[in-house]
């Protein structure tokens, strides 16, 4: 960013407006929004902002304009319309140290307005840093169908309520009380127009010191990351991250994407790098657990889809057992943003029926799988994990019968900086892998296309009740 954003605060604090036309205008139409004084610095004003003068909302300094107009500003607006004149205010206002905007001259620039949706006391203000203001109200406009239109009434509510929700609801509770109150029947009432059932719901829920649904106990999410790209994640996945105390993560999880959770949510990595086992599968079962249980909300974020590969079976199985509550929220797993990747189609009619996810690894101790034993003519083949197995995977596959010249794809760390992918052939295939130094994390992908149909039996000839039938149809 070579900007940042920020909201600055106006209460008891002047802005100056130095110009007395449209221009000027169309900047205190935008600083009433807020409570600050408008200073008009110039030698006339138009009707507008006269009126802004006789009602009292404005002050107008009607005199030559030097530093002290600007000293103590929270911010300036240079808007005469002409180049030379703004210039010149310019250099009065940053004499005094003053942060201001000059109308159409970004060079003069210390602040860019944004465009802004207005649920005051809910503001969102979008920007492009200049670059492209049609877009930034392109965005205005969907986030303005997004957001009810009194919806700031409901925030406003909210926090004439803070204190004696701090007072009556305990603090692990606070968050789910919150989260109800803007995500659940009382929004639901206040959309709709029902302020005073909404208002009703809320204060029971004080008295009775939490959330309807306010057990106590936490919730375990078990977040796909996607392969990389945090583009690439669900919004279910962005919410979760939003709405998380904690987040456990593996070091295959991009750090972008730990980028989308709230800022204050604890991160704690518990990722397992070869050769170290600081973090063994029993021990993060401990920690998720005993966190839902103080009440937080978790999410063990996890590389590509939680169910595939992803060890939550023994997540699964350890949160049932300790009766705490848990949800799988799925990601794109890596055979799917390969295939995107590589523009190729996981499936195709005539070619490929069947999709088989399997890996080249096992537990350690135990046997390594035969992970080609449902490989057959129709299927595509994704073997996970696999680059280490590489040579025994395309003995076993030309033993089944695929030729050397059998097409396979290789990807690795896709849609990540560091992504590779390659086509080779599945006799290359061992040889291609170790000369590109492909490990960890990377897909092997073989297709055995189905026989064709010259290949296949003739059908039977029809009866002479078939054919009659057939003459009627």
């Amino acid at each position: 960013m070579k900007s940042f954003p920020m909201f600055i605060k106006t209460t008891g604090r002047r802005v100056v407006i130095a110009g007395g036309g449209e221009q000027a205008a169309q900047k205190a139409r935008l600083i009433l929004k807020t409570d600050a004084q408008i200073i008009l610095a110039a030698p006339d004003i138009e009707e507008e902002l006269a009126g802004l003068v006789c009602n009292g909302r404005a002050h107008w300094h009607k005199t030559a304009v030097d530093p002290s107009v600007f000293d103590g500003a929270a911010m300036a607006f240079v808007a005469t319309g002409c180049p030379g004149a703004d210039a010149a205010l310019h250099a009065v206002a940053k004499a005094a140290r003053c942060p201001v905007n000059v109308v159409d001259q970004p060079s003069l620039c210390d602040l860019t307005t944004p465009s802004l949706v207005d649920r005051d006391p809910v503001v969102v203000a979008i920007g492009t840093e200049g670059t492209a203001p049609v877009l930034a109200r392109q965005i205005k406009t969907k986030v303005e169908q997004m957001l009810p239109p009194t919806l700031g009434g409901l925030a406003a509510f909210a926090g004439r309520l803070r204190d004696a929700a701090a007072m009556r609801i305990a603090q692990n509770q606070r968050r789910a009380f919150w989260r109800w109150v803007f995500g659940d029947a009382p929004r639901q009432k206040w959309v709709r127009g029902e302020e005073s059932e909404a208002v009703a719901l809320v204060k029971t829920a004080l008295q009775n010191g939490k959330a309807p649904d306010a057990s106590g106990t936490g919730l375990i999410s078990l977040v796909g990351a996607g392969p990389g790209a945090r583009d690439l994640l669900t919004l279910r996945a962005v919410q979760r991250l939003q709405e998380a105390d904690v987040i456990f993560y593996d070091r295959l999880v991009d750090p972008d994407v730990l980028e989308l959770a709230r800022r204050d949510a604890e991160r704690v990595f518990v990722g397992k790098v070869v050769g170290a086992h600081e973090w063994p599968q029993p021990r993060i079962n401990e920690v998720i657990i005993a966190a839902a249980r103080r009440g937080q909300r978790v999410v063990r974020l996890k590389s590509g889809d939680p169910s595939i590969f992803g060890r939550a079976g023994e997540e699964l199985s350890a949160a049932r057992a300790a009766h705490v509550a848990i949800e799988i929220v799925p990601g794109i797993t890596a055979a799917c943003a390969m295939a995107a990747t590589m523009t190729r189609s996981l499936t195709q009619r005539g070619v490929s029926d069947s999709l088989i996810l399997t890996t080249g690894q096992s537990q350690a101790g135990d046997v390594l799988p035969d992970s080609t034993r449902f490989c057959a003519p129709g299927t595509t083949v994704a073997f996970y994990m696999s680059t280490g197995q590489a040579v025994r995977i395309q003995a076993d596959l030309l033993a089944k019968g695929l030729t050397t010249e059998t097409e396979v794809l290789i990807g690795a760390h896709i849609s990540k900086p560091g992504e590779r992918h390659f086509q080779t052939t599945l006799g290359q295939m061992a040889q291609d892998i170790a000369r590109n130094d492909i490990t960890g994390c990377a897909v092997i992908m073989v297709t055995w296309p189905k026989a064709r149909a010259k290949d296949a039996m003739p059908p039977l000839p029809r009866t002479v009740g078939e054919t009659a039938l057939a003459r009627v149809g």
